[in-house]
C-alpha cells in the first residue's frame, strides 16, 4: 500500500488494471495514477471556476479508483449542481482509459464546517463549536472575517454582590487556527 497526498493505492492492483495498456512502455503505476488525480483535479477545478458560487470541500481518489468529491456552496447546493460536477468529470474522462466510479455529494447539514467560506453562508445560526484545550460550547455566529469568527452566547453566573447567578451576554472573536471542530446546530 503506497500513499501519494490523500490518495491511497494498491500497486499491485494498479499495476494489474494497467498492465495491457501500458505494457511495454516506460509508464508506472504510480505515474498513471498520478496522471489520472491531476486529470480529476484539472477537471474538478474548471468547472468550479465556471461557478464561483461552489466550492470544494473534499476530494479524493480511493484505491479502486473511485471518485469522491463533496461541495458546497454560498447559497447552498441543489441536484443541479451535483449533476453539473459529475459531468464535467465523468465525460472528460475515457472509460477506456481509466476505470473509474465517481461520487458527487453536498456536504450535509451535519457535517463539521471546515471551509471559511461554510461560515459565512452559516451567519446568524448556533454553532457548537470545540475550541484547542476548551470544552464544546454552543454560540451564534455573528460575524466573520478573513482571520476570525465573532461568536455570541448567554451564561449564567454568579452576581458580583449577594446570592443567585445573573445571566451575561458573551462575546469573543476566535481565530479560525484555534477552531478544532464546528458545527451547525439544526432546531426545529
Amino acid at each position: 500500500m503506497l500513499q501519494l497526498g490523500k490518495v491511497k493505492i494498491n500497486v499491485v492492483y494498479l499495476r494489474r488494471c494497467t498492465k495491457e495498456k501500458y505494457e511495454g512502455t516506460q509508464k508506472s503505476p504510480l505515474f498513471i495514477l498520478k496522471m489520472f488525480k491531476e486529470k480529476v483535479k484539472t477537471l474538478l477545478e474548471n468547472c468550479l471556476d465556471e461557478r464561483p458560487d461552489l466550492f470544494l470541500i473534499d476530494f479524493e481518489i480511493l484505491e479502486d479508483q473511485s471518485i469522491r468529491v463533496v461541495i458546497d456552496g454560498d447559497n447552498g447546493v441543489a441536484v443541479e449542481d451535483c449533476m453539473l460536477v459529475s459531468r464535467a468529470i465523468e465525460h472528460n474522462l475515457d472509460r477506456e482509459e481509466y476505470d473509474f466510479s465517481l461520487e458527487v455529494s453536498s456536504a450535509g447539514a451535519l457535517s463539521p464546517i471546515i471551509n471559511q467560506r461554510q461560515y459565512k453562508k452559516n451567519i446568524g445560526r448556533i454553532l457548537e463549536i470545540k475550541l484547542k484545550d476548551q470544552k464544546p460550547f454552543e454560540a451564534e455566529l455573528t460575524e466573520v472575517d478573513v482571520n476570525t469568527i465573532t461568536l455570541k452566547w448567554k451564561s449564567r453566573e454568579p452576581k458580583p454582590v449577594g446570592k443567585g447567578k445573573v445571566t451575561v451576554l458573551n462575546e469573543t472573536k476566535v481565530d479560525y487556527q484555534d477552531i478544532e471542530k464546528a458545527n451547525v446546530i439544526i432546531k426545529f
